[in-house]
């Protein structure tokens, strides 16, 4: 894109916010969501940050006082805010609990004390205080980076602004939700669809003089940075709250024990239709501070703590059909068309069937009367089938043993794991030879944590695919923008829109890359110790060339499952010429190196054994914590080898063979400066 575009798009940006402006503030009409202006900002202010010689007095950049850019000004977070994990029934609570104990070598018998907190269905917010004083309010955001709404959560009676208490932090950040409760929103359900919506709507008012009209409630309960909290439970801390001002859900329970949360659980959900706030489930968190800092995080969740959603709604309803639809990784997915039906104020009308197992089981065929369960946010499934309602002429759903897409024959693979064969059907093509799965790949391939490309949809790839415009990733940066501009509903802002979002996306890491080329098993965590392991993409390549791929499984946490897929993926000619394509057309960024210099840098470890109070996973965190690495076999490049109970005598002897340093537990911690 040359200059002369650059500045025409970025014009056309900077008007459309002015007409937005105009709107909004001289007529008080909101002509567009708050989300839309506030990417359309964003792309200004990058467009600004990118080429220098770009400015406008109608910039959010150039305008002082501007309440907009003032009231959505984004912030990060200190602690990003992390979201939760799901359980849905008494099953999933004992595997939450095996998970912690496992994890921190526990015994069986060992009582866990929970904090069971109902989960208010509203707004996150975090207020950090200073000094007492209330500081800052950040919304939840992307849970990295929040929107600054401190001037609306001020207008909210329930937030302290000021905290006197000499046990009071120097220091912290409170979290907490906003809502509205149920008898208040009657005076407001002209305005809102719910509310949890007209919560939304005005904490996000660019006015807090509107803000303070709406009857707004905070309850808290966790906090994220702090300096200076001297407490070492979460019941403790709740109870705190309240003393500094803080209203806290007077339903928290402290309970130990699966049993004990079941029965809370069930008469928590009795209680809920007459709780004048609307809840959508229970959150239960390990009490003890000291434990929670153990556990960690995973992905973007807590080890320490799940929510604990409340039964489904169910309805009965017909199937009128059952489609085969093909993920990116050939997965054939069972999907029942039923008649429509409302589902706790949502209108279902697909059904999810699982895979041909589930079909089987339960005897689901078109035209059946089936019972329908919406749970939470999960996908609405079929629960069973009235057969006494089923016609004579019903004929038994037969799966289908070549892929609907390309004719490949359909397979279930051996998993080594279970030495089971998988419940998951598969189309057997390499490649991009299905159609199906190539959509999907390409899909996959500009999604959020991918390519992330700005306006590159879905429906934007199925319709470029159905117009002939890409069939290979490649073809995403070499369109022909000329034929898109002659598209219904497409012009030239349009497509220059399109033009610089794809150009903004040919530098990516090489994480992310290897993330997006959809290899079967390579998720984000994995494509990061990938990146980590080759550093840079022609490493990466260089797979292409070898037969070999017994280096791989050195790299800690990549196991067989993992390699023999990148192993099916480079031996395919269109995945090496797509490879080859994409390099010239992508700069791909070398893998950043851990640069911290702890002091277990440059050294390796591998744990054989059973460790005492300390499980393998909690000892691999903190050997990487402190700059080390693991590696999962015994090799010349190990440096210690950690025995516990009943180690590998293979493992110990060819150590010993390697004259690698053989270290207990104990000796381990005293290199952290630890004890046991």
């Amino acid at each position: 894109m040359d200059k002369k575009e650059i500045k025409k798009l970025y014009s056309s940006k900077v008007n459309l916010l002015k007409k937005y402006n105009e709107s909004y503030f001289d007529k008080n009409k909101s002509i567009v969501s708050d989300k839309e202006y506030d990417e359309i900002k964003k792309e200004v202010l990058d467009l600004e940050k990118n080429f220098s010689y770009l400015v406008s007095k109608y910039s959010p950049s150039q305008s002082v006082g501007f309440k907009p850019s003032k009231n959505f000004k984004k912030s990060l977070h200190k602690i990003p805010m992390l979201s939760l994990g799901n359980a849905f029934s008494e099953e999933d609570l004992i595997n939450f609990e095996k998970k912690i104990q496992n994890y921190l070598s526990l015994r069986n018998d060992f009582k866990i004390s929970y904090s069971a907190e109902p989960k208010i269905d509203g707004i996150s917010a975090s207020l950090t205080f200073k000094n007492g004083k209330f500081h800052k309010g950040l919304s939840r955001g992307d849970g990295k980076e929040g929107e600054d709404i401190t001037e609306n959560l001020k207008t909210i009676k329930d937030i302290p602004k000021q905290i006197s208490h000499k046990d009071f932090p120097k220091e912290i950040e409170i979290r907490g939700e906003v809502f509205i409760q149920n008898s208040d929103f009657k005076s407001l359900n002209e305005k809102f669809a719910n509310p949890r919506n007209a919560a939304s709507g005005s904490l996000r008012q660019k006015n807090p003089e509107e803000t303070k009209k709406i009857p707004l409630k905070f309850i808290a309960y966790t906090f994220g940075y702090e300096s200076g909290l001297k407490i070492n439970n979460q019941s403790d801390f709740l109870k705190k709250l309240s003393e500094w001002g803080f209203k806290t859900n007077p339903l928290n329970k402290l309970a130990t024990g699966i049993k004990n949360l079941m029965e809370n659980y069930n008469e928590i959900e009795k209680k809920r239709t007459n709780i004048d706030f609307d809840i959508d489930g229970i959150v239960y968190k390990v009490n003890d501070f000291a434990m929670q800092r153990r556990l960690g995080n995973v992905a973007n969740a807590p080890r320490w703590a799940i929510a604990h959603k409340f039964s489904s709604n169910k309805a009965v309803s017909k199937i009128l059909d059952i489609e085969i639809q093909i993920g990116r990784t050939g997965a054939l997915t069972p999907v029942a068309k039923i008649k429509p039906i409302n589902i706790g104020g949502v209108i279902v009308s697909n059904a999810t069937l699982h895979n041909e197992d589930e079909i089987n089981r339960k005897d689901i065929r078109v035209g059946d009367t089936a019972v329908i369960e919406r749970a939470g946010d999960v996908i609405p499934h079929i629960l069973s089938v009235d057969k006494q309602k089923r016609s004579k002429n019903s004929k038994k759903f037969i799966f289908p043993k070549n892929c609907p897409s390309c004719g490949s024959e359909t397979i279930k693979e051996f998993n080594n794991v279970t030495k089971k064969v998988d419940a998951v059907r598969r189309c057997s093509s390499e490649g991009y030879y299905c159609d199906k799965v190539s959509i999907e790949k390409l899909k996959h391939f500009v999604s959020k944590e991918a390519f992330n490309i700005d306006g590159f949809g879905k429906k934007i790839v199925e319709n470029f695919w159905k117009l002939k415009f890409i069939k290979f990733p490649q073809d995403i940066f070499n369109l022909d923008f000329s034929k898109i501009e002659n598209l219904d509903g497409w012009g030239k802002l349009s497509v220059q829109n399109l033009k610089y979002s794809i150009y903004q996306k040919k530098t990516i890491s090489l994480e992310r890359f290897i993330y997006s080329l959809g290899i079967r098993h390579i998720g984000l965590e994995n494509a990061k110790l990938l990146s980590k392991h080759f550093i840079s993409f022609s490493e990466f390549k260089k797979l292409s060339k070898q037969n070999d791929y017994e280096e791989m499984f050195n790299i800690d946490g990549i196991g067989e499952t993992q390699v023999n897929s990148i192993k099916n993926f480079f031996s395919n000619e269109t995945n090496k010429q797509v490879l080859n394509e994409l390099e010239k057309a992508l700069l791909i960024k070398d893998a950043i190196q851990n640069s911290e210099d702890g002091i277990l840098k440059n050294m390796t470890f591998l744990v054989t054994g059973k460790l005492n109070g300390i499980s393998r996973a909690e000892v691999k965190s903190l050997i990487e914590e402190n700059s080390g690495k693991t590696i999962s076999s015994v090799s010349k490049k190990l440096n210690f080898l950690i025995i516990g109970e009943k180690p590998t005598k293979k493992k110990v002897d060819y150590a010993k063979e390697l004259k690698i340093k053989v270290i207990d537990q104990v000796e381990f911690l005293k290199m952290l400066n630890k004890t046991s």
